[in-house]
């Protein structure tokens, strides 16, 4: 039985059931807005959540009102005990989910169905192959297309994630959301957002207004629904009429979702981040190792949350690097 939620509502009344855990900080790939081009110094394994551990912090978590769990990395299908991990999780009375960048789908299908892990976000930042080993300096895309014909033959709900660069792969927009006429996938374009080390400026964001502006020249004002806003959104989603699919639009600096926010991060070395753009980290692993109670700590990082981006307002306070780029990068805090 859960309890009541109150450790897990903020200050500002929003309560968080949605927990996302960080099962490593290694990738197969090297995308440049997740990693720095010179790599990250990797936690040393000693101090990284066993698959026991995941569990028990994720079952106080449970316990405290967390109903909905997604796993991610790195990449999380990477971890070597990702069957245990996915087992003991199973047995929570959640909703359990990945985000992966799919490569290696092929050889955990039959653990994802024995645990009804269904719904599956899947990163894929380009429909052309030359430019995924630009972006991810590994020649893996049709590998990852298979994978999401794979996962949709099997049906799975995927939803696939690009992050838009303007320059790169903004000339791609039209071209996603044509593949939701045939595929029952839902496309989530993500603004470039700040991080340790991948070398961001507002320049280089495609805001959901260019976004909108680039499907409007291409659909008619009738094609163009927009969809019914989910509680605890963050995507604007729309639907081309007709079309099997749907897009989205994650707009995380031009026009946050921070009223509704309900998610709270678990990095992979058992620290709580409140926000993805906050420098501060809880350390609950330590406590959890000494046999101590991690419940104040998970109630105190809740209480300390901002209202808006880590107390960023203002899109032109993330101009600043000083506010942001002491943050982990990406890959260290999970997708």
């Amino acid at each position: 039985m859960k309890a009541s939620n109150a450790i897990l509502t903020d200050g500002f009344g929003r309560r968080h059931n949605y927990l996302r855990i960080s099962l490593l900080e290694k990738c197969n790939l090297r995308c440049t807005y997740c990693m720095p081009a010179d790599g990250i110094a990797l936690s040393p394994k000693a101090s990284l959540m066993t698959a026991d551990e995941i569990f028990g912090i994720a079952q106080t978590f449970v316990q405290n009102g967390v109903d909905k769990i997604r796993l991610t990395g790195g990449e999380p299908l990477l971890r070597k005990d990702f069957p245990e991990i996915v087992s003991k999780l199973a047995s929570l009375d959640i909703s359990l989910s990945i985000t992966t960048n799919g490569i290696l789908i092929d050889r955990h299908i039959d653990v994802l169905k024995q645990f009804k892990i269904k719904k599956i976000n899947l990163s894929l930042d380009t429909l052309v192959s030359s430019k995924f080993a630009s972006i991810t300096l590994r020649n893996q895309f049709e590998k990852v297309v298979d994978n999401l014909h794979l996962l949709l033959n099997n049906d799975f709900q995927v939803k696939v994630n690009v992050v838009l660069m303007k320059g790169f792969n903004d000339n791609e927009i039209v071209d996603f959301v044509k593949l939701t006429q045939f595929l029952p996938i839902s496309v989530r374009f993500i603004e470039f957002m700040p991080f340790a080390g991948n070398e961001w400026d507002r320049s280089k964001m495609v805001s959901q207004n260019e976004i909108l502006s680039l499907v409007e020249s291409d659909f008619s004002s009738e094609e163009i629904q927009k969809l019914e806003e989910e509680k605890n959104f963050t995507s604007r989603n729309y639907k081309i009429k007709g079309f099997q699919g749907d897009f989205g639009i994650i707009s995380s600096i031009t026009n946050p979702f921070c009223d509704s926010c309900n998610r709270i991060r678990l990095t992979a070395d058992g620290k709580i981040k409140n926000c993805l753009f906050s420098n501060s980290e809880t350390d609950l692993l330590t406590a959890f190792r000494n046999g101590e109670s991690i419940t104040n700590l998970i109630s105190e990082s809740v209480q300390n949350k901002k209202k808006v981006r880590a107390g960023m307002v203002s899109v032109s306070e993330m101009d600043d690097p000083a506010k942001h780029f002491d943050n982990r990068s990406m890959i260290a805090i999970g997708g």
